[in-house]
């Protein structure tokens, strides 16, 4: 892909995001609709490997709001529509929206930079359940990416209008646009120089996962194996194993999307913002 091409596009028309048209794979908990291909390798490893660092994901340090704050309440449409922070059930949530800056991959920020992970309340046990799974493996969930409002994945798919990439929008709000998805990653706190100074965030460290947030290469399916080693797709499925605890399945075509129960179901679309 053309990153420079897809970055022009985006100011443009000020902003796109990411989105994919789901990819078949063997896991009975996908959350995969009738339009699919196929997904590439499959992934049997279920050990659980030590913390890791990593360079092969570059990304600038972000500012987020720290997570042993109070958390302020939500807004009252916010509240109307079930929606919470998810820091509320994930009190140390690390929350690194990629959409409120310009570290996704088209370079532009979609979300305002005060934006709030807001999840529906369906997903508040399951969250807090793998959260707790992960952190007695000493990982904490990265929170990339939560509910996006339609007007988002409109842009989205007006620059990137390849459904196997970008979903395109629908009449009803789904997985994402209904705050019943999240995109999540893995971190482990950063000691010493270990970790690089590119791949720290509210001073843990990510672990390597085999790619980047929003990786338009087979190696983002979720059960990858060409390219991504063994650590790597051992620790994608301890967040597997982790979110499916907690009732989230993964979206195939991308190893950080997690679907919550009921997320392919058809609903109005929220008049939320995500600030």
């Amino acid at each position: 892909m053309n990153r420079r091409l897809i970055a022009v596009l985006a100011l443009a028309c000020a902003g796109c995001g990411a989105g994919r048209a789901p990819v078949a794979q063997p896991s009975p908990l996908s959350s995969v609709s009738a339009d699919s291909s196929s997904a590439i390798g499959s992934e049997p490893v279920t050990s659980v490997t030590p913390a890791r660092t990593s360079t092969s994901v570059s990304r600038p340090p972000t500012s987020t709001a720290s997570t042993t704050a109070a958390v302020p309440p939500v807004s009252a449409q916010a509240r109307a529509a079930g929606l919470l922070d998810v820091r509320t059930v994930v009190p140390d949530a690390i929350i690194d929206l990629r959409y409120a800056t310009s570290h996704n991959f088209v370079g532009v920020p979609l979300y305002p930079a005060d934006a709030r992970c807001l999840v529906h309340q369906s997903l508040a046990t399951g969250l807090a359940t793998a959260a707790a799974a992960l952190r007695r493996q000493g990982d904490l969930l990265v929170f990339w990416d939560c509910y996006r409002p339609h007007a988002v994945q409109v842009r989205m798919f007006q620059i990137m209008p390849n459904p196997d990439w970008v979903a395109r929008p629908g009449p009803y709000a789904r997985s994402h646009e209904a705050a019943r998805a999240v995109d999540v990653t893995l971190a482990r706190a950063a000691t010493g120089t270990a970790c690089p100074s590119d791949q720290r965030v509210q001073g843990h460290c990510l672990l390597d996962m085999g790619t980047g947030f929003d990786d338009f290469t087979p190696r983002a399916y979720a059960f990858a194996s060409n390219g991504v080693s063994a650590p790597a797709r051992a620790d994608r499925t301890r967040l597997r194993l982790a979110m499916n605890a907690g009732g989230l399945a993964v979206y195939s075509g991308e190893w950080w999307h997690f679907d919550g129960p009921g997320a392919l179901v058809g609903r109005p679309f929220l008049d939320v913002a995500v600030d």
